[in-house]
C-alpha cells in the first residue's frame, strides 16, 4: 500500500498547521497551558468543560470541528488519510480535548446517517458549535459487554415513549442537554432468544421531568460517569432514530465510528512517550541512565510503531472499501495496553515526583502522570472490553478449537 501524501492530502495539513500556528497560541494565552490548574476538583472540572468548548467553537468557525461530516453541515468530508493527518498533527501540536466528543465524531455521523432531515436541522448545528453536550447511553447493569442484553424499555403511548429502567457508566450524561439512548420496544426478544431484535434508538432530552443522573467517582476522584435512571420519562416517537426495532443497526454504526476512532487515538501515544522522555530528562535525569528502563522504553517505542502499522494496514481496507477486521479490535487492544505502559513508565521514571497530585505545587505536569496510572485502567472496557475483544479475536480470527 503507498501511503504518499496526495497533493490534496498535504494542502490538508499544510492548512491546518497554518491554523493551528495562528490560533492555538492564542487559545493557550486566553486559558493558560493547563485544563486544570488547581482551585479544587469540582471547580477544575467546569473550567476544563469551559475551556473545551471555547476550543471546539474555535475549531468550528475555522470548519475543523468534524472534519468528516458533509461540507453542508459544516465539515470536509475528509479522506481516511486526512483523518490520520488530522490526529498526528493535533498530536504533534498537544491540542485541547473538545467539548463535545460524543456528539462529533459518534452521535453526529448516526444522526446524518439515520436521522430526518428534521432532526438533522434541530440537533446537528448545536453539536458541532458546542452550544449543547450530548451523551451515549448504551451500557446497563445486566448488558454491558453483552449489549444485546439490554432491558431498559420503551413503551410506546401515542405519539411519546415511556423510558423506565436503568443505565449505567454513562460519560458527562450529568452535563449534557441531549443523549442518544439504547431501549427495548420488545420485550419478548430476551426469552425468544433474538436479544438483537427489538431494540430502538432514541434521541432523549435529558432535562424532562422521569431522568435522574446519579454521578459516579472512580478512581481518580473525578465524577464524570454517571447511573441514569428513567422512571416514566416521555420521549416524543418524533425523536426515534431510524425505525422502531432497528436500534441494533444504529448502534453498530455508533460502535463502528467509536471504535475506528479509539485505534486511532494510538497515533497520540508516540506524542505521550516523547513527552514522558523530556518531562524525565528534566526532573529525573538519572532514571533513563537505568537498564531496566530503556528495555521498557524500547519495547514501548517498538510496539507503538508496530500499532502504528497496524492502523495503517485498517486504512489500507478503508480505501478498498474491504472491512476493518480484525485490524481495528487488535489496535483497539494495542491502545489500551500501550497506554496502560505509558501510564506505568511515568511514575516509574519520575520517581516520587511522578506520584504528585493535581493542585499541589512540586507536581510534575500538574499530577499528569499520576492521573493517567489510575485513569487509563478504562482502557481496558472502554469501546470494547479486552477479555470480550480478545475471545472474539481468538474464535473468529485465530479461529482457535473450543473446549
Amino acid at each position: 500500500m503507498d501511503f504518499s501524501h496526495t497533493a490534496e492530502d498535504i494542502a490538508f495539513r499544510d492548512e491546518l498547521r497554518e491554523w493551528l500556528d495562528e490560533n492555538l497560541p492564542k487559545f493557550l494565552a486566553d486559558w493558560g497551558g493547563d485544563e486544570d490548574p488547581g482551585g479544587g476538583r469540582q471547580a477544575g472540572i467546569a473550567r476544563t468543560q469551559q475551556r473545551r468548548q471555547d476550543w471546539q467553537r474555535r475549531l468550528n468557525q475555522g470548519r475543523w470541528a468534524a472534519i468528516n461530516w458533509p461540507k453542508t453541515w459544516g465539515g470536509r468530508e475528509a479522506t481516511p488519510v486526512q483523518n490520520v493527518i488530522y490526529s498526528e498533527e493535533m498530536a504533534r501540536a498537544r491540542t485541547p480535548g473538545i467539548y463535545n466528543a460524543n456528539g462529533i465524531w459518534q452521535i453526529g455521523p448516526m444522526i446524518i446517517r439515520w436521522g430526518t432531515r428534521e432532526q438533522q436541522d434541530r440537533w446537528l448545528p448545536a453539536i458541532l458549535s458546542a452550544d449543547e453536550h450530548w451523551c451515549q447511553g448504551f451500557s446497563e447493569p445486566e448488558a454491558g459487554s453483552d449489549l444485546a442484553n439490554l432491558r431498559c424499555s420503551a413503551t410506546r403511548d401515542g405519539d411519546e415513549y415511556v423510558l423506565e429502567g436503568r443505565k449505567i457508566w454513562i460519560s458527562t450524561a450529568h452535563i449534557a442537554q441531549w443523549g442518544l439512548f439504547l431501549v427495548r420496544t420488545d420485550p419478548t426478544a430476551i426469552q425468544r432468544k433474538a436479544k438483537h431484535e427489538g431494540i430502538t434508538a432514541l434521541v432523549v432530552d435529558m432535562r424532562v421531568p422521569g431522568i435522574e443522573c446519579q454521578p459516579l467517582r472512580d478512581i481518580t476522584g473525578d465524577a464524570m460517569f454517571n447511573e441514569v435512571t428513567f422512571t416514566g420519562a416521555r420521549v416524543p416517537t418524533s425523536y426515534r432514530l431510524g425505525e422502531e426495532g432497528q436500534g441494533w443497526q444504529v448502534a453498530m454504526g455508533t460502535l463502528g465510528h467509536e471504535r475506528v476512532g479509539t485505534s486511532g487515538l494510538s497515533i497520540t501515544l508516540a506524542t505521550e512517550l516523547e513527552r514522558l522522555i523530556a518531562t524525565t530528562r528534566k526532573h529525573n535525569p538519572a532514571a533513563l541512565d537505568d537498564p531496566s528502563i530503556k528495555d521498557r522504553l524500547a519495547r514501548a517505542w517498538t510496539q507503538i510503531n508496530l500499532t502504528r502499522l497496524l492502523n495503517y494496514r485498517a486504512l489500507s481496507k478503508v480505501l478498498k472499501g474491504e472491512k476493518t477486521w480484525p485490524e481495528v479490535p487488535l489496535a483497539k487492544l494495542q491502545w489500551s495496553s500501550l497506554s496502560q505502559t505509558l501510564a506505568e513508565l511515568g511514575c516509574d521514571m519520575l520517581g516520587p515526583a511522578g506520584i504528585l497530585t493535581r493542585g499541589g505545587p512540586d507536581a510534575v505536569d500538574n499530577g499528569h502522570w499520576t492521573h493517567q496510572y489510575c485513569w487509563q485502567r478504562y482502557t481496558s472496557i472502554g469501546a470494547g472490553t479486552t477479555e470480550v475483544q480478545k475471545n472474539i479475536l481468538a474464535d473468529r480470527a485465530i479461529q482457535l478449537p473450543r473446549n
